[in-house]
């Protein structure tokens, strides 16, 4: 089948840089991290051969039709509205062929090598494609619940529905383990590298176009402070501040936060996130507090929070000047039963503070 073998070339089997025509580990990673952060329009007719793959290497007829929705949420919609869709097939699809080829693979490296395999590839990008995985779904439930009206989707059947859809881009930690390692799930990986969410049925398939925006953090976080982390063309969104789902109203009160806000907030994790975006530097000057000691190494300062634990942190001086010849303060976060500056530091050491004994201070 031709649209077979152009999907196989697309999808890097043969193609790399080590010596016998594969990708290396660190090549293979770096290729899978872009594509789960990938945003923009997808190459329909390249996601579309793959998922005609990815039926022919099960056995199965290529579906009937392809359907595209903007966002996870239409997708889901629109699968409830396929009346004639047939049964689904994700475990036909998906799920069995991944366990044939862990299977596969883990024999055939053995368990020290695989366990090695997979630290440099999937089990780096593992956390943060599942928490966005699970940041979406929860979404789009919270968005079905919202829905009124005589033959509205309700959130019960939209969370069934969701348990029939294979995760595209957001697959990426394990197609990552497998490519390379033979053309089985070619056609899998080639939906990945082009779509979002997608719902495979015997007679049908509803495909969701990738965000076109994604804003995270260095540990792959969903992370914006002035608008929403994830946007679909539709409109459907996520809010959220380093992984902590917010609302839009929350997110915009932060610019005109004061002390006796923060400390008026009774959620705990949401006054962690107005702390975090006020500085706490700021916070300590204004709300005129006091340190609680300090020492060689530097100031303790302590902020008690009704109904959660102390923001405790230590103010250290960089003995080595900038440029300009003046030396930077930096804020340490530590525990909040730290007693003393010198504790704090040794903390963020990993030791005690009897042992704590720096040759050259930096």
């Amino acid at each position: 089948m031709a649209v077979s073998t152009s999907v196989k070339k697309r999808m890097g089997t043969g193609m790399g840089t080590s010596g016998d025509g594969t990708m290396n580990d660190g090549d293979t990673y770096e290729k899978w991290r872009a594509v789960a952060a990938a945003t923009g329009p997808a190459d329909r007719a390249a996601a579309e051969a793959g998922i005609r793959l990815a039926y022919e290497a099960t056995g199965l007829p290529a579906p009937e039709r392809v359907l595209w929705a903007d966002s996870p949420l239409a997708g889901v919609e629109l699968v409830a509205g396929l009346a004639d869709r047939g049964r689904p097939v994700r475990e036909e699809v998906r799920t069995l062929p991944w366990a044939e080829e862990r299977r596969r693979l883990h024999d055939a490296l053995g368990p020290a090598g695989w366990t090695a395999h997979w630290q440099a590839t999937g089990a780096r990008l593992w956390d943060p494609t599942r928490a966005l995985a699970e940041r979406i779904r929860a979404g789009v439930l919270e968005a079905l619940e919202d829905r009124q009206g005589p033959g509205a989707l309700t959130g019960a059947a939209g969370r069934e529905l969701l348990y029939d859809a294979v995760l595209g881009q957001q697959d990426a930690a394990w197609l990552a383990a497998f490519d390379g390692h033979g053309d089985r799930l070619a056609g899998l990986a080639a939906v990945a590298e082009q779509a979002g969410w997608w719902w495979p049925y015997e007679k049908a398939a509803v495909v969701c176009e990738r965000p076109v925006a994604l804003h995270r953090d260095e540990a792959g976080r969903l992370d914006r402070g002035d608008g929403p982390a994830l946007v679909h063309r539709d409109g459907f969104a996520l809010h959220a501040w380093r992984g902590m789902p917010v609302t839009a109203g929350f997110l915009a009160e932060l610019t005109d936060l004061t002390p006796e806000r923060i400390r008026e907030e009774e959620n705990a994790e949401l006054r962690r996130v107005m702390l975090e975006y006020y500085g706490y530097e700021r916070y300590l000057e204004e709300s005129g507090a006091r340190p609680e000691g300090r020492d060689e190494t530097g100031v303790l300062w302590r902020i008690e929070l009704a109904d959660d634990e102390d923001v405790v942190m230590v103010e250290v001086v960089n003995s080595t000047p900038e440029p300009d010849g003046t030396h930077r303060t930096y804020w340490l976060r530590v525990p909040p039963g730290t007693r003393t500056a010198r504790e704090g530091v040794a903390w963020t050491f990993g030791l005690g503070a009897e042992v704590y004994e720096p040759l050259v201070q930096t």
